[in-house]
C-alpha cells in the first residue's frame, strides 16, 4: 500500500505560517519554527521556507529569520471506510 507524503486520504491537511530566529544560522531558525511547533502541535508533515532575511548589526548577522508554512494532519480528518 501506497504512503503519501501529507497523511493516509482521506485526510485534511492545515498549513499555517510561523517564524524562526536563530542566531546560529538560517538552517537553525528553521530548526526553531519545527522544534516550537512541535510543543503544540502533532502530526507535523512538512515544512516550506518562504523567505530567508537577517538581521546586520556592525557588518556581522547577528540574527537570522526564516518565514515557513508548516503542514501538519487535522486531527480526526481520517474518515474511515467501511
Amino acid at each position: 500500500m501506497a504512503t503519501t507524503e501529507h497523511g493516509k486520504p482521506p485526510a485534511v491537511v492545515r498549513v499555517i505560517e510561523l517564524v524562526g530566529v536563530s542566531s546560529t544560522s538560517w538552517s537553525d531558525a528553521a530548526q526553531q519554527a519545527v522544534a516550537r511547533a512541535s510543543q503544540t502541535l502533532r502530526h507535523i508533515t512538512g515544512l516550506d521556507v518562504v523567505k530567508s532575511s537577517a538581521v546586520i548589526k556592525d557588518g556581522k548577522i547577528t540574527e537570522y529569520h526564516v518565514d515557513v508554512k508548516l503542514a501538519f494532519i487535522v486531527e480526526g480528518s481520517e474518515i474511515e471506510k467501511p
